[in-house]
């Protein structure tokens, strides 16, 4: 004997395969909620895996970077505490417009992922090449520290920069990016990942190489930089954060002593 529905309950029934009740909104809505939580849970996840890891390790200028396995998996984890907060709004844009096909997403965050690993090996070879030719010249105790110093001017100096205000505008604006870079299917979103992540990487690259020189290890240098990251991309006071990040960084560095230990091998 099959039953039927009351007349007034309409919460089981569908209407092109949304629940009544439930309009494409509010499925929206909850998918974006699902997906800040998401970034959420990985960005804290990933701090908490960078201290533990880095836990007692050489946290002061040119800190060995290890083995490559372990470089990457540890930039790549880096990377994901320090940028999700920051490429939020772009994802859920990004999701809004998907209409509802959800498998996109997550491609499009990986292909953010995959250049932002492919810089990191870029990285770890000049680290690597730097520290067989120089022979010491940049340790601390010689020319590191105004090799460092040179570093953070530099930083400062491309702050204000054209091609800063002009990566940073594509970092701050998700829908005309979008609209210029869109691209259907699932390589279309890994691609705009990547095309995402190459603006983002010109935005932020000195703050990243300011990072290295500082102490690519310190915990507490990765949470000043991820936060000069997210004042620049989220809040619309674009000025004080770009004036404040070489005087943060100064700060910040006669504030925390280098420690000493060797990374894995």
């Amino acid at each position: 004997m099959t039953g039927s529905l009351p007349p007034h309950d309409n919460r089981f029934r569908m209407d092109l395969g949304v629940p009544i009740g439930l309009t494409r909104s509010n499925l929206l809505l909850r998918w974006r909620l699902a997906i800040l939580a998401a970034l959420a849970a990985l960005a804290l996840l990933a701090w908490w895996w960078t201290a533990a890891r880095m836990a007692g390790m050489d946290a002061g200028p040119g800190t060995d970077p290890g083995a490559l396995g372990f470089f990457v998996s540890a930039w790549v984890v880096m990377t994901a505490a320090m940028m999700f907060p920051s490429i939020a709004p772009m994802v859920l844009a990004y999701a809004g417009m998907q209409r509802g096909r959800r498998a996109s997403t997550p491609l499009f965050v990986a292909g953010y992922v995959l250049l932002w690993g492919a810089a990191g090996l870029a990285a770890y070879a000049a680290l690597k090449l730097g520290g067989q030719l120089d022979g010491g010249l940049f340790a601390w105790h010689r020319a590191g520290r105004w090799t460092a110093a040179g570093v953070l001017a530099a930083a400062a100096i491309y702050e204000f920069t054209p091609l800063k205000y002009a990566c940073l505008r594509r970092c701050r604006a998700p829908v005309g990016f979008l609209v210029t870079e869109w691209r259907d299917g699932r390589t279309g979103a890994l691609r705009m990942g990547l095309v995402h992540a190459a603006w983002c990487l010109g935005c932020c690259w000195t703050l990243m190489a300011a990072l290295f020189a500082l102490g690519a290890m310190s915990v507490p240098w990765m949470i000043v930089v991820a936060a000069l990251i997210a004042v620049e991309k989220l809040l619309p006071w674009r000025l004080l954060a770009t004036v404040g990040s070489p005087r943060s960084s100064q700060r910040w560095q006669s504030a925390w002593p280098p420690r000493r230990r060797a990374c894995p091998a």
